[in-house]
């Protein structure tokens, strides 16, 4: 530690090294506190921020958030006050409080362009864009992770820059990626000894690797830095690093191997906190234990997994309405503001019609009411579309049907109804065979379209009461009320028949698509959602393995072969799950 260094050359260099040399930065602290009572006001603030970073550092963030409060509200710097709101939007953005997390982030917009101080504008951009890839809204992050290149801090490099970057466009799904890329941010943040976010972008490569089938190159990446991740004590970095190699050892067929580490990754995971990471790790260990013939253990899985998944979904649901709600409110009170001005011209005008020429002054006044009437209509329409995105929020966005939730929530409803006069009711679950095949050879436009010709055609052949979900990627499920077991094979072959002869071409040919159908009854199953999944996935798992384009029914081997005897390929496609987000970010 360099002699004599002055109290601000202290505060400085101790949040420069707080993610790169954390031994030291507890150092630096201790020293601050010890000349406390001697700091100007400023620095007193820089300390307090500090001291919340490490709070939250450590996980308490009932310590972090009021000092953090205190710090945006009264700070006379407003640098100062830009950090503490940076960091509340990623204190609330990372324990889901989305809500709270964007009120935070509108103030952070409105007080950024009074900040000169690059290093905290690079801030409080990043904890922006970190914000809006954890609730999907890429574009947008993208937007302030350009913004981050052009206040890079002198003496720092495009780190930060470069991760939130990359994130936007690998989960946007704009962007052709390279590993070189990755590599690139890697480098970076090496050169600016930043070694969380250098492990953090070898996480993504490692998940970018698992998408393209290149399990051992990922396996190798995260291995050769599992013991520098570990020894940060950094859980969410940790939960990550454990699931990617769950993945690919799963994808490898080391099935022991692969269900130590998705044990390892729910270790990890913040205690009574839904993500994606933890969804993931709870399906994979169903499907380990289902291959490995454990039907109890995996039936376990199978419920934590959707009580997980469910949970997950539902931040997913609630991060998208709080932006849309806060975005709305802040439109809603400027209108506000401004009717009120409108208001007080009126008034002081009508008080002025004595002295000014009546005509002139009445025109006048029409203009500013319907000035006002314009505002009302606006308002009028803003209400109208927070209605709709609520309305929207329960249907999936490419196909229209119900999204997993919102099917999840209404098969819930016809279940208990069913239950009380036991009548029967069948859950149909529908697979699209080699659809990461029609991806791969033609691109994500034909993809979405094979999925949108593919739910039009079996909403031909659905009934009124059919609830119509999206599960997730190319997964459909249909609970089919007062619906017997037969009608259910039947009416699941037909679906089959109708995708079957869907035609839908390609750049250059024409795309061949077809589906496998797993299909369970309450007459077996009972009307608990959770075990009906459990038996139409198992059917559905039984219908690819035995070659696919076909149906089972409760994977008891009763099979409605394809009409046409066509067969496919029978490889196994449940090797890695979609690639999570980190540090959060259904099948």
């Amino acid at each position: 530690m360099p002699a004599n260094e002055t109290p601000e050359q202290l505060l400085e260099r101790a949040s420069s090294i707080k993610t790169s040399d954390h031994d030291g930065f507890l150092r630096i602290l201790t020293q601050l506190h010890q000349m406390e009572s001697n700091l100007p006001q400023d620095q007193q603030w820089s300390l307090r921020i500090l001291d919340a970073w490490q709070a939250d550092f450590e996980g308490n963030d009932s310590q972090a958030i009021p000092a953090l409060r205190m710090i945006a509200d009264q700070a006379s710097s407003p640098a100062l006050r830009l950090r503490a709101l940076a960091m509340m939007v990623n204190i609330f953005g990372f324990t889901h409080h989305y809500e709270e997390a964007f009120i935070q982030f509108n103030r952070l917009t409105e007080l950024l362009p009074q900040v000169s101080d690059k290093g905290a504008r690079y801030a409080a951009l990043g904890e922006a864009a970190q914000l809006l890839i954890f609730s999907h809204h890429y574009k947008q992050a993208l937007e302030y992770a350009d913004q981050m290149l052009e206040n890079v801090p002198p003496g720092k490099n495009a780190c930060h820059a470069a991760r939130y970057r990359l994130q936007a466009l690998v989960h946007g799904g704009d962007a052709q990626l390279t590993p070189s890329q990755f590599q690139e941010g890697i480098d970076l943040c090496m050169q600016d000894n930043d070694l969380i976010y250098a492990n953090a972008m070898r996480e993504d490569m490692a998940a970018f690797l698992l998408q393209k089938n290149r399990a051992a190159e990922a396996i190798r990446i995260v291995q050769e830095h599992y013991a520098e991740v570990r020894d940060y004590n950094f859980p969410s970095q940790m939960q990550y690093s454990n699931l990617l190699l769950a993945q690919g050892y799963f994808s490898q067929g080391d099935l022991p191997a692969a269900r130590k580490f998705a044990l390892a990754s729910i270790e990890n995971n913040v205690e009574s906190s839904y993500s994606e990471l933890l969804s993931k790790a709870f399906e994979l260990l169903y499907r380990i234990e289902s291959r490995l013939g454990h039907t109890a253990d995996a039936l376990a899985f199978h419920e934590k997994y959707m009580t997980a998944d469910k949970g997950y979904l539902s931040e997913v649901t609630a991060g998208a309405l709080a932006y849309e709600t806060v975005k709305q409110q802040v439109q809603a009170q400027k209108s506000q503001v401004d009717t009120l001005n409108r208001q007080n011209q009126i008034l002081q005008l009508q008080r002025q019609l004595d002295h000014k020429a009546m005509e002139t002054s009445r025109a006048y006044i029409t203009l500013l009411l319907t000035v006002l009437a314009s505002i009302a209509f606006w308002l009028m329409r803003t209400k109208r579309s927070q209605l709709r995105f609520k309305r929207l929020a329960t249907q999936d966005s490419l196909t229209r049907i119900c999204s997993r939730q919102h099917f999840v929530d209404e098969a819930e409803i016809v279940l208990r109804q069913a239950a009380r006069s036991t009548r029967s009711v069948c859950l149909m679950l529908m697979d699209l065979d080699h659809f990461k095949q029609v991806n791969d050879t033609h691109g994500h436009l034909i993809g979405d379209l094979v999925l949108k010709r593919a739910v039009d055609a079996c909403q031909q052949h659905l009934g009124r009461c059919d609830i119509f979900g999206r599960l997730g990627g190319e997964e459909f499920a249909v609970l089919m009320p007062d619906c017997t077991a037969r009608e259910a094979r039947d009416r699941a072959e037909r679906l089959r028949q109708a995708i079957a002869a869907t035609p839908i071409w390609g750049e250059t040919r024409h795309v061949v698509i077809s589906a496998s159908f797993g299909v369970a009854s309450t007459d077996r199953s009972g009307y608990e959602l959770r075990q009906l999944m459990i038996d139409a996935d198992n059917a559905l798992y039984q219908a690819k393995r035995d070659g696919r384009n076909r149906v089972i029914y409760s994977g008891r081997g009763d099979v409605v072969p394809p009409a046409d005897g066509a067969s496919a390929q029978a490889t196994e496609e449940d090797g890695v799950a979609d690639v999570p987000h980190y540090p959060e970010s259904a099948r």
